[in-house]
């Protein structure tokens, strides 16, 4: 008896993956950099401080330079929040193409519609109008689903087996696209906190440590430096914050897409066994 085909119809998206993995080595540099730059001449600029002098005290209500006063490491995690943007505008994208030029749920009622009156063609040709990778995925069953019923050499069962096959292979090639990338905002969820405060705790060791040098305590400038200090904690926090939110988006938006793909797939194979279960 012959064994059920296990090829995939989907092209491996090698492509996509390699672009995407360069993007992100470029980004990642790219960010740090233009961080750098934004608080050595943007933030750290004269006309913050009283008498343009950086050594001196912020202007009052210069959020500018009270930001830059956190010290070195508030470039650090401006870059993460520069990742969080950019890595966040790549995944919008992304995921945007693969959802298609259509409503998904609108998408995959039709194609249920279709699958039920038996209009294999008229699904197909929804799904070069839909495009993206939930089309992608149910077209490549459809095409399966053609191959199987001129297919003579197995039954039923086996037929049903390989369309199911082909979809879950289809599936897994697709679902790496989406999915990428997403670890690194995740990574700053956590980073994001952790960095923050640690110059939080720099800055008040630099801050205690120039009130035992001193001698005398001062408290309007002990102050000045737990505020530049927390500096680094607010920055790390909203960047955290910004960073679940993204993450958490995106991975309802994959979710959805996956069960578009999943229930769609079902009715697939669900109608080939219906209709060809008198055909063993």
């Amino acid at each position: 008896m012959a064994n059920a085909p296990t090829k995939p119809t989907t092209p491996v998206k090698n492509e996509s993956s390699s672009a995407s993995g360069a993007f992100a080595t470029l980004t990642i540099p790219i960010c740090i950099a233009v961080a750098v730059l934004i608080y050595m001449f943007i933030l750290g600029d004269g006309s913050h401080y009283k008498g343009g002098d950086p050594e001196n005290d912020v202007n009052p209500g210069d959020y500018f330079g009270i930001i830059h006063k956190g010290g070195v490491i508030v470039p650090i995690i401006m870059s993460y929040l520069l990742m969080v943007i950019v890595f966040s505008i790549e995944r919008a994208i992304v995921i945007g193409k693969a959802s298609g030029t259509g409503n998904v749920d609108v998408f995959v009622k039709k194609i249920q519609s279709f699958l039920n009156a038996g209009n294999i063609d008229a699904a197909s040709a929804e799904c070069d109008k839909q495009k993206g990778s939930v089309a992608n995925v149910i077209k490549s069953g459809l095409k399966k689903y053609r191959e199987m019923e001129a297919e003579p050499n197995l039954d039923v069962d086996q037929k049903t087996l390989a369309i199911q096959k082909d979809i879950e292979e289809a599936t897994a090639l697709e679902m790496p696209m989406l999915e990428q990338n997403l670890t690194i905002i995740a990574t700053l969820v956590s980073i994001g906190t952790l960095t923050g405060l640690l110059g939080t705790v720099i800055g008040m060791i630099k801050a205690f440590g120039a009130l035992a040098a001193s001698g005398a305590p001062n408290q309007s400038a002990l102050s000045n430096s737990i505020s530049e200090a927390l500096i680094n904690t607010a920055l790390g926090i909203g960047t955290s914050a910004i960073s679940i939110v993204m993450y958490n988006l995106f991975t309802s938006k994959i979710d959805k897409l996956t069960y578009a793909i999943d229930e769609t797939g079902f009715s697939i194979v669900q109608t080939f066994a219906a209709s060809h279960k008198n055909s063993k």
